[in-house]
Order: structure tokens, then C-alpha cells, then sequence
């Protein structure tokens, strides 16, 4: 057995999601929603995270990451969202803290796709998240989000320069 066939077999691969290990090293491909109605927007939380996150999950193998988040957007939240444009490509890298993920290198590319309002905030999740937590979804009112627990941390800081900008941001996240 070569070296490659070796390392090719320390490979663990997250079916059907874009999403592999090796040792203790994860990575993720997601694209994420940027969905706001009436000056707020739509985060996620469930019972075992210590902050809000954004609709979206893993792109599939072979499903393009604006497919992706549409149909994210739908399992999630009940609601048929249209993409507006794509916001944000955001590296994040950090160490993992919580269940599986302790003490791993941890590296998700997200695409943030900012949505197309649908003028209501009627939304309704069924949804439970990677560690089989159910999911429930909150509207925080933009001027709100600096000082709400929320990650990535430029979700809290830059969506006003978001809406206003019509250029895709690239963001690297580095808390490792």
C-alpha cells in the first residue's frame, strides 16, 4: 500500500454532504441564507448550541450551493424563499468545542445567499439540526444583532453593509 492509498484511507466522508474528515481535521461545504423581513432576520438555535446560526446546511455532492440553500431554506423553515444574490463567501476556521467536533481543526466554506423578502415573517420549523437537536427559528430585529450571540461573527456586524452593497464579500473567520 503506498502512502496516498494510506492517507486516502484515513479519509471519512460525510454522505451525501460535502463534508470529509482526516485525523483530526473536518471540513465543511455550506451555503447559508441571509433572509430579512421587516428589519429583522431569521436566525436558528436549538437546546444544545450556545449561539444563533443561519438557515442553511451542507451542499450536496454535486448539487450547485444556490440549489442548495433554496432547498435548506425550504426544509427548514416551511417557507419558498427566492436567492436575491449571492452575499458572502466566508471562511471559517476554528477549533471545535462542542459534541463530535471537540478538539478538531474544523474548516467550513460557507456561500451566504441574501434571500428575497417574501413580506412576511410566517415560518414554521420541523427541522432538527446536525446533532439531531430540533431546531427553532427567531427573528432578530437588525439593530439587535451586535449584541446577540450569533456566529459568524460578521453576521452581527456587517448585514447593513450587506444590503446596501451589492459586491460578494469574502470573509475569513480565523479562531483557532
Amino acid at each position: 500500500m503506498t502512502d496516498l492509498e494510506k492517507k486516502i484511507g484515513e479519509i471519512k466522508v460525510g454522505y451525501p454532504d460535502c463534508c470529509y474528515q482526516v485525523g483530526k481535521n473536518w471540513f465543511r461545504y455550506r451555503a447559508a441564507a441571509i433572509i430579512i423581513e421587516d428589519g429583522c432576520m431569521l436566525a436558528v438555535t436549538n437546546p444544545t448550541s450556545p449561539h444563533y446560526y443561519s438557515v442553511g446546511g451542507g451542499v450536496n455532492m454535486n448539487e450547485k450551493s444556490e440549489d442548495c440553500v433554496v432547498r435548506e431554506v425550504l426544509e427548514e423553515t416551511g417557507a419558498a424563499y427566492e436567492v436575491d444574490r449571492l452575499a458572502v463567501v466566508c471562511e471559517n476556521l476554528f477549533l471545535g468545542k462542542e459534541d463530535s467536533l471537540d478538539g478538531f481543526n474544523c474548516h467550513v466554506l460557507e456561500f451566504y445567499y441574501l434571500m428575497k423578502s417574501r413580506g412576511s415573517k410566517d415560518v414554521h420549523s420541523e427541522s432538527y439540526g446536525w446533532n439531531n437537536a430540533k431546531e427553532e427559528l427567531v427573528w432578530i430585529p437588525i439593530e439587535k444583532l451586535p449584541e446577540t450571540n450569533i456566529k459568524p461573527e460578521f453576521l452581527k456586524t456587517r448585514i447593513p453593509e450587506i444590503l446596501k452593497n451589492c459586491s460578494v464579500l469574502h470573509i475569513v473567520n480565523d479562531e483557532r
